[in-house]
């Protein structure tokens, strides 16, 4: 079962959490970020990608950003923009993507502190492979500021009892409400302070969900296990009961999850001719030309692709794919299989410098432009994979293909941050 707990939180006073929320650390590039944070002293993009307050082109990596990364992070303490709970909270963090909406979709993600030792121990459940680089990153951001700046994005399976409790405490006023400039994306914030409460859902997690599924945020959780371990072999008086045993978390429940679609295109037809292509294609999908205006997939095992100008429908042929098979039935397997090995000879989705992937969040315009402009030749557009088939790949220990889940709204950053001792 699973273990959260309680933290006491350093949070930004209401007067400037607009200013300094920000967007994760892992969607904006360096340039992009510094032009985000112009004018602007108060973002978190100030600590968690330091780099902008260097000389354009110093390299993200080097020993100089993680410095100024710390320098920043104790500023902003030093400042008053961010000040610790005085005792161990939990708190509810709400995102919409159309937040003025009268019938606005909310999710609803609680706050905590999750166990280490359970992800080391399998019961935080992954779905994607990490990459060391990517891993010795994130820790040395937790090592140099000893916090977990950002969170890591989880999904429980939901809870009734848990849902109730969220309701009634997201009835009151939030502590935060802003709509971000950024995106239009919204964002609530509650504290919840009862301890009652808290006791409540930290029993609920420990007996009533057997597992949390890591939705965004594989190498933050690496990267906070792992300098959890590292300060436990170097304290000699380790308990299990130190704050650093525990990374923070926005944890949702599966059924409010919003994964949208992550497209691909491709920079050539493999020395194939337009036609020899569709043929190729054809061998192992039905194709049907949509004409010239945009086709979005509606059902699994449909896609679209982007070709010359048209657009195509393209369904795989029964035979073609095994639904029994938790990675053989994603519709990212069927097309890597037959269409971008088979027919356009790309073997590795990790390393090919001949595609490319788009999230969805772009809408399939992009792909269009992409093509339209010479520089892909072909894009092909997914129906998104399901919360379930997530589920299924991570309870059977498999790992799904590179680029196949783009969840959205993405966390903002700077709300409450979590410090390991």
């Amino acid at each position: 079962m699973s273990i959260i707990k309680p933290f006491r939180g350093f949070r930004p006073p209401q007067s400037i959490v607009e200013k300094l929320a920000s967007r994760p650390y892992d969607v904006l590039n360096s340039e992009e970020a510094r032009k985000e944070c112009e004018g602007n002293p108060y973002s978190l993009l100030h600590v968690t990608k330091a780099e902008i307050d260097l000389p354009v082109g110093t390299d993200e990596h080097s020993l100089e950003v993680y410095l100024q990364v710390v320098k920043n992070y104790n500023s902003f303490k030093d400042y008053g923009w961010l000040v610790q709970d005085k005792e161990e909270k939990l708190y509810i963090y709400a995102q919409s993507m159309n937040p003025t909406d009268d019938n606005a979709k909310w999710q609803y993600g609680i706050v905590a502190c999750a166990y280490s030792e359970d992800y080391v121990n399998k019961i935080i459940k992954k779905h994607e492979l990490t990459r060391k680089d990517k891993e010795e990153d994130r820790m040395k951001h937790v090592r140099i500021t000893n916090a977990n700046v950002e969170p890591v994005f989880f999904a429980y399976p939901a809870v009734d009892r848990i849902d109730e409790i969220v309701a009634s405490v997201t009835s009151k006023a939030p502590v935060y409400d802003f709509i971000a400039k950024e995106d239009g994306f919204g964002h609530r914030f509650w504290v919840i302070d009862d301890r009652a409460i808290i006791d409540e859902l930290v029993e609920l997690f420990a007996t009533k969900v057997p597992a949390m599924y890591i939705a965004d945020g594989h190498h933050r959780s690496a990267a906070a296990a792992l300098v959890g371990q590292e300060k436990k072999e170097h304290n000699p008086n380790h308990t299990g009961k130190e704050e650093y045993n525990y990374f923070m978390t926005v944890i949702f429940p599966d059924n409010q999850l919003n994964i949208i679609d992550y497209n691909r295109v491709v920079k050539d037809l493999n020395g194939l001719s337009k036609e020899q292509f569709l043929a190729a294609v054809g061998e192992a999908y039905t194709v049907e030309d949509m004409g010239t205006e945009i086709y979005k997939p509606s059902k699994l095992h449909e896609f679209s692709m982007y070709l010359d100008g048209h657009w195509y429908k393209m369904n795989a042929k029964p035979g073609t794919f095994d639904d029994n098979d938790p990675i053989g039935v994603l519709d990212v397997t069927i097309l890597s299989n037959l269409v971008l090995d088979k027919v356009l000879g790309i073997k590795d989705l990790r390393t090919d410098k001949r595609i490319d992937f788009v999230g969805g969040i772009r809408g399939l315009g992009e792909l269009k432009r992409r093509v339209d402009s010479g520089e892909m030749k072909v894009a092909f557009a997914l129906y998104p994979v399901s919360m379930q088939q997530i589920i299924d790949i991570a309870d059977t220990g498999n790992i799904m293909p590179p680029k196949t889940t783009w969840f959205e709204p993405k966390l903002r950053s700077g709300l409450v941050i979590h410090e390991l001792a």
